[in-house]
């Protein structure tokens, strides 16, 4: 947990970025859509979210820091139902808003499945079949926002956004497997993801857009991911599960926390 721990001290130190970003992602998203950048930034939140939420059901069937992974549950619910209604009613083309209808649907079944009773292996297959289509349908969205924002600029705000995802994402198969429930291809997928990550890492890093801001925070992500990264390998090791497991949701936190401010500062530029 040493890496972790001195993760939050840089935080702190460069102006108390871990406070703030961990009340960005539960309190109230602004009141519309502000342009098409933050359309993008926004919309790849909602891929977040999708399992984001998941990881904390599966930490809390399986007691892995229950009470802050309810918490976190409770608050993702509610941010993206915000930002639904926010998307929907910026949405600037017929397709983007059937995309945004399509998932009102299927984001009320996903929601019935995460409250309508305690976390079980029983109900396991059935929330992450649903929390992949509230993704499918939420990237989609993103990469419909993208398009129409017609900017290399967007592109950088869809990937940065996506390394939301992917951290939550990789958590999400690890308890998965923890518990039980993952199939072959889940554990393929993670694989992948940690894969993705890595690269596009390399990419936002690299990009003549990035500011010295932007690559600061970048350097901060990729020391906590090779913590992340060496907890994730260990998938399937049963010696100090529940110690790993804490360590792997705790470090998804981290670089959520960070690639969430790394997103909003591509989307503001212009």
């Amino acid at each position: 947990m040493e890496m972790e721990f001195d993760l939050n001290r840089r935080l702190w130190l460069k102006g108390g970025l871990g406070m703030a970003m961990g009340m960005s992602l539960c309190l109230p998203a602004g009141a519309q859509v502000v342009g098409v950048n933050d359309a993008i930034n926004k919309a790849g939140r909602q891929r977040m979210l999708s399992q984001r939420m998941a990881k904390a059901w599966l930490a809390t069937g399986q007691g892995v820091d229950a009470q802050r992974a309810e918490k976190i549950m409770a608050d993702s619910m509610a941010l993206f139902d915000r930002q639904l209604v926010e998307l929907k009613a910026y949405a600037p083309n017929a397709d983007i808003r059937t995309t945004y209808a399509s998932l009102e649907r299927v984001w009320s079944d996903y929601k019935t499945v995460l409250v309508g009773r305690a976390p079980d292996r029983g109900a396991a297959a059935d929330l992450l079949a649903l929390d992949a289509r509230v993704l499918k349908l939420a990237h989609q969205g993103t990469v419909q926002m993208e398009a129409y924002s017609g900017r290399a600029v967007g592109r950088l705000v869809n990937m940065a956004g996506r390394q939301r995802m992917l951290s939550q994402r990789m958590a999400k198969f690890y308890l998965s497997k923890a518990w039980g429930v993952a199939s072959p291809e889940q554990l393929q997928e993670l694989d992948v993801a940690r894969h993705e990550f890595e690269q596009a890492l390399q990419t936002l890093t690299a990009a003549p857009q990035a500011t010295v801001a932007i690559r600061e925070q970048l350097e901060l992500v990729r020391q906590q991911w090779v913590f992340f990264d060496n907890a994730l390998a260990r998938v399937g090791d049963a010696s100090n599960a529940s110690v790993r497991a804490r360590e792997v949701f705790v470090s998804s936190e981290n670089i959520l926390k960070v690639m969430d401010q790394v997103t909003g500062m591509y989307s503001r530029l212009s």
